[in-house]
């Protein structure tokens, strides 16, 4: 069953009505309604590119939170095969907010680093909604370390609201486990590419993103906060999350003019969520490309072309 934002009430109209449509000429054949559900969907397809071809900030950021939108477990069942997941941190426990292993990346051995939101409600509890807490960065420390031991390439998916607040992750030293973390992304000597595919929440985000190469898809967003927390700090009124976010400027679009990132990965016209095949094939098409290019680099220059990278940002501004 198809969730619709409440911009698209346009597109919901229209296909509640082919919906209609398709239901009657099943219960009755003698009915002929393929005219008028053509004509119906002709116009589901301009409105859904008018619609998207101006989304703001904070519509973007709807899309980019939305329900369906393929998750890391997407991506990993369509680009990696022999994926082995690998549990733990070796200090304290298991977090299933970051899913991390060994997997073979269109046949070439990788290491992969992911946040998983989940798809339902036993899901979601189980990956605490895609929010790390400290001993999920420890446990993607781990895997960049064997990485780095090993030869082996990292990519990492980045989809979080962010790291977890609560009382425990801040006893067990969320913040010492997102800075070391963010330390060994720049520390290896393997080409890491990363890819936002959803939210890029703060040092949730960072922690596994600090890549060689950095993307983002159409309607993703990457940020310091979410536009909530800053309409709470800012003006103590969460509801002015709109006005925060087109300030904050969180877009693919305003991050790579920034230099924040290197490019944009395009979705399809209505967001990923409406062909999730297309997009996640497109997007392996450029972490291909990004690691044959930064294959030919030696382990000293991968590593010193990320610290110059992260070190220039917002020099020329």
């Amino acid at each position: 069953m198809q969730t619709y934002l409440d911009f698209e009430k346009p597109i919901s109209d229209l296909e509640g009505k082919i919906h209609e449509l398709k239901k009657l000429a099943a219960e009755d054949e003698s009915i002929d309604t393929s005219e008028e559900i053509a004509r119906l969907e002709g116009r589901v397809r301009e409105a859904t590119e008018e619609i998207y071809s101006k989304l703001n900030a904070w519509q973007k950021t709807q899309v980019a939170r939305h329900p369906q939108r393929p998750h890391f477990v997407d991506y990993a069942s369509h680009l990696l095969t022999d994926f082995t997941p690998l549990a733990g941190d070796r200090g304290f426990g298991e977090d299933a907010a970051i899913q991390a292993g060994l997997a073979r990346f269109r046949g070439q051995p990788v290491a992969v680093i992911g946040q998983e939101k989940g798809h339902d409600t036993k899901s979601r509890l189980k990956h605490n909604f895609g929010s790390p807490r400290p001993e999920g960065y420890r446990k993607a420390i781990r895997v960049m370390e064997m990485a780095d031991r090993f030869g082996l390439p990292i990519i990492s998916l980045v989809d979080t609201a962010g790291a977890y607040p609560g009382v425990g992750a801040e006893e067990r030293g969320q913040a010492e486990a997102i800075a070391r973390s963010t330390e060994m992304c720049l520390a290896v000597r393997v080409p890491m590419v990363s890819v936002v595919i959803g939210e890029g929440g703060s040092g949730g985000a960072i922690a596994i993103a600090t890549g060689n190469r950095v993307y983002m898809l159409q309607n993703a967003i990457y940020s310091v906060i979410s536009p909530e927390g800053a309409a709470s700090i800012l003006w103590r009124d969460s509801t002015r999350a709109k006005e925060a976010a087109t300030n904050m400027r969180i877009t693919a679009e305003d991050l790579k003019e920034l230099g924040i990132i290197d490019d944009i990965i395009p979705e399809p016209v209505g967001g990923a969520h409406r062909d999730p095949e297309t997009v996640i094939t497109s997007t392996g098409n450029v972490i291909e490309g990004a690691l044959a290019e930064l294959g030919k680099l030696s382990g000293d220059e991968v590593r010193a072309a990320r610290r110059q990278k992260f070190l220039q940002i917002g020099r020329n501004l």
